[in-house]
């Protein structure tokens, strides 16, 4: 990981969490015990694609060097809302250049704050689904 942030006097890790498998989308800065210091949750609707990256950028205050790690719910969940968010922090964590894990269920945010302190990094997560996705066949 790269160099911890300094908080008032203590150093910490700070993990971003994104979760946008259903409404509400959650979205949440962690320490690397999971503790929540900071943490959004709205009704996104139609306009995740367009509205994500932004509420981020304004939730960090632009300032994404401050991460040391991308936690994010990896499904199972809704097909769009799942790729959307997914697709956006591993974009994150890429050009952050720092770990990301993908995790699911009730405890995900404690099983990829834990997964991170062990030193996992899946570079690229993948979205589980849960069931085939329910797309529309052609009409011609």
């Amino acid at each position: 990981m790269r160099a911890q942030y300094v908080a008032g006097d203590r150093n910490r890790d700070m993990i971003l969490a994104i979760k946008t498998n259903f409404e509400p989308v959650e979205i949440y800065v962690l320490d690397d015990s999971g503790n929540i210091l900071r943490q959004k949750k709205w009704t996104a609707e139609r306009t995740l694609a367009k509205n994500l990256l932004d509420k981020l950028n304004k939730f960090l205050d632009g300032d994404f060097k401050q991460l040391t790690g991308v936690v994010v719910f990896s499904g199972p969940g809704s097909f769009t809302g799942l790729r959307i968010g997914i697709t956006v922090a591993n974009t994150i964590a890429y050009t952050e250049n720092i770990p990301i894990v993908g995790a699911g269920g009730d405890d995900w945010l404690k099983t990829g704050v834990n997964n991170l302190k062990t030193g996992k990094n899946h570079k690229i997560v993948v979205p589980e689904y849960g069931q085939e996705a329910h797309t529309t066949k052609p009409k011609k």
